[in-house]
């Protein structure tokens, strides 16, 4: 069902220190529409080369994004690379052009049920989800921007256009993937963290 989205604020929770687990980070917050919402990585259970972040809530689908590899275990977030999403355990259809200039050529375009989406950065934090139009249906852009610092930061989710369940799972997802490759910048940066953290496990 299409339904008007109240703009709502995500608030940043760290989960509590358990020997032998990793500690979980995450972001916690109430739609009006939608109710309680909460996006959580890494995300239960733990595997070995994996991480994954999840979104769930009482008027969302559950929804899984996952990364799978040798580096996964040096990273907290699941990255765009060697990745996988599923929405109310249904696979999401993934593609992006890792090679493009602007922020757009380098969008996630993925398509889930018949819809078109594409993910586009704003900047290091912010970026905006689209629900492509088509013949049927106007479509719908659902923007996050996160704010703050350290125990005081938030994630502002907005709409322009009537959200479906599964819009909102995804746009609160991406707030618990590291979403950096989408700018050329950040793709460099990221490629520098992964070949340091690759050394330094592997040397020590």
């Amino acid at each position: 069902m299409h339904t008007t989205l109240t703009p709502f604020a995500l608030v940043h929770w760290k989960s509590e220190r358990t020997p032998g687990e990793p500690r979980q980070s995450g972001w916690i917050g109430t739609s009006p529409e939608f109710g309680d919402v909460r996006v959580v990585w890494p995300a239960l259970p733990h595997a070995s080369n994996a991480v994954v972040a999840e979104v769930s809530g009482g008027g969302l689908p559950t929804a899984r994004f996952e990364t799978r590899g040798l580096l996964s275990d040096l990273v907290s977030q699941p990255t765009l690379n060697q990745a996988t999403c599923r929405v109310d355990g249904r696979f999401v259809a993934m593609e992006r052009n890792r090679w493009a200039l602007t922020h757009r050529g380098r969008a996630l375009r993925m398509r889930y049920l018949g819809d078109d989406y594409r993910l586009t950065a704003l900047g290091k934090r912010a970026y905006r989800l689209e629900r492509l139009p088509d013949d049927e249906d106007p479509g719908v852009v659902v923007t996050a921007h996160q704010t703050g610092i350290g125990g005081g930061r938030r994630v502002t989710l907005r709409a322009a256009g009537r959200v479906l369940p599964a819009d909102l799972a995804l746009a609160a997802l991406f707030a618990g993937v590291d979403r950096s490759v989408l700018t050329r910048r950040g793709a460099v940066r990221a490629g520098f963290k992964r070949m340091f953290s690759f050394w330094a496990e592997t040397t020590y």
